[in-house]
């Protein structure tokens, strides 16, 4: 079999977050860990499994420090990617892109979390009716912002997947492409994908697996340890080692960025017809097989 070329990169990608730009000017190394997702389905909790098979056990670990998202457009391009090019680490970074937006390296290697974009919305609004106005202000009000601000979410939950819905990921950005071009690479020799809900069943075989795929070498004896500070509930409790900032675009603090960890939350708000709608666009939107995938972390 032919093996598929490398995607490149085809249009920039700016809103009240992103500056796709950053990667234009990023120097790729051979060992460089790229974690992708959507949003809100496992990205800082895939960041603290990563960083603690590199360097841990270290329940001290300042994860959103060592791990930063690239193409976030605070602080600017100018500030961060010296930052970046400064670690002497193995190297581990996040991006909410679509591929086409994204300079994609084979020195690199991928990770791709997925998630059902119902339970993604659920945490999403966690994180959106939280936060401050410090964090509208560095999203809204700071240079570079191309775009409209981004909105203030509404008080019923409902109203705010329907609206998430109905313009693909507003007021954040579009859930399918992001999704549909991932999937089609997903067989390149570099790119691993993973799923929330695998997560959630089995921790220390994904972590493995993860470890095997990134040529990490774990002492046996660290994994104890290591698991014990990725679970969800120890993340929970230390929030603030591993949220941006340690929190303080959120009143309530870190903790209510690392939210719940729960799937399913939509069942008791959502109609059928609801679910009926979007279990249909996903299939037009991604085909059955990534659909399937996306809802159940089953691949056939």
């Amino acid at each position: 079999m032919t093996p598929l070329p490398s995607p490149k990169k085809t249009r920039e990608f700016h809103n009240h977050h992103f500056d796709s730009t950053i990667w234009n000017d990023f120097k790729f190394r051979d060992d460089d860990i790229i974690i992708s997702t959507y949003a809100k389905s496992g990205t800082t909790w895939m960041q603290q499994m990563i960083g603690q098979m590199l360097f841990g056990p270290d329940p001290e670990m300042a994860v959103a420090e060592l791990s930063p998202w690239l193409d976030l457009r605070v602080p600017p391009k100018e500030v961060k990617l010296p930052l970046v090019e400064a670690q002497t680490k193995r190297r581990f970074l996040k991006t909410h892109l679509p591929v086409d937006a994204l300079v994609f390296s084979p020195r690199a290697k991928y990770i791709y979390i997925g998630r059902d974009g119902r339970d993604v919305v659920w945490s999403l609004y966690n994180h959106h009716v939280n936060a401050n106005a410090l964090w509208y202000q560095a999203l809204s009000d700071t240079p570079g912002r191309v775009g409209p601000p981004i909105d203030k979410p509404p008080a019923d939950i409902r109203q705010y997947f329907t609206k998430w819905f109905e313009r693909d990921g507003h007021p954040f950005w579009p859930f399918w492409e992001n999704v549909r071009t991932w999937w089609a690479i997903r067989t390149l020799p570099n790119v691993m994908f993973v799923h929330f809900a695998d997560l959630k069943r089995d921790l220390p075989g994904s972590m493995e697996a993860m470890a095997a795929f990134l040529d990490i070498k774990v002492d046996a004896a660290k994994w104890p340890r290591i698991l014990e500070y990725c679970s969800f509930e120890w993340m929970k409790e230390n929030a603030t080692k591993s949220v941006p900032l340690g929190g303080a675009f959120w009143d309530a603090g870190a903790q209510v960025f690392i939210n719940k960890g729960v799937n399913g939350r939509w069942h008791d708000v959502l109609t059928a017809a609801d679910s009926a709608a979007y279990e249909a666009r996903a299939v037009k939107e991604l085909g059955e097989s990534c659909a399937r995938w996306l809802a159940t972390g089953e691949r056939r």
